[in-house]
């Protein structure tokens, strides 16, 4: 079972983490940077808000690779690709069923779909699997321009809101809660999820 530990966390990570992005795209409080970013290229190019994911995916693993001046990571490639077949899933099942109206709908939508992502974030963190184009991305620029992590991911974060903002995504109240206390929410998780590797795969 340990051989397996790493496959688990982060399938069953992601799994939970597109089933965040889906509720907090429906619930109309507004969505993330990136998810927020995702969605407005959807209504403006059509395609699948999965289908933008792995687009982006491969965007920013092209770009790390010249900003690192290394060879492409393509194998992050495969967390996009997961990702986004899995947001689609979500969107195209549980998400058709639900369509907030009220105030009070959309904030407990919104905000179990945060707990969600994060929870998703922190059990990828565990996996140590594959790498996340998105936090490939921070690392780099944080290396390009001798910034800390927190900097270079509110350099990223507010790049995806300009871009998002552009073509018309989602960009809400929702979206300063994500880029302000996810991180929090995901530091909350992880020695919970550190716990629960060391008591069913030790």
């Amino acid at each position: 079972m340990k051989k397996y530990r790493k496959v688990f966390f982060y399938n069953i990570g992601i799994f939970i983490l597109a089933c965040g992005c889906m509720l907090t795209i429906k619930s109309n409080f507004g969505a993330g940077p990136f998810d927020a970013l995702l969605v407005g290229l959807y209504k403006t190019f059509g395609l699948t808000i999965g289908s933008w994911e792995i687009v982006l995916g491969l965007i920013l693993v092209l770009l790390n690779a010249l900003g690192s001046k290394s060879r492409p990571e393509y194998f992050a490639l495969v967390t996009s690709l997961i990702t986004g077949v899995c947001i689609d899933f979500w969107i195209f099942t549980a998400g058709v069923f639900i369509e907030p109206q009220s105030l009070a709908f959309q904030t407990i939508c919104f905000f179990i779909g945060l707990v969600l992502m994060c929870l998703g974030v922190a059990l990828n963190i565990q996996a140590d699997f594959a790498p996340n184009p998105m936090d490939r991305s921070m690392i780099v620029l944080s290396k390009l321009i001798n910034c800390s992590f927190s900097i270079s991911r509110a350099i990223l974060s507010s790049i995806f809101v300009i871009f998002a903002f552009i073509f018309n995504g989602p960009i809400l109240i929702g979206t300063l809660i994500v880029a302000i206390f996810a991180g929090i929410i995901i530091k909350f998780f992880i020695p919970y999820v550190h716990k629960f590797d060391l008591k069913y795969f030790s």
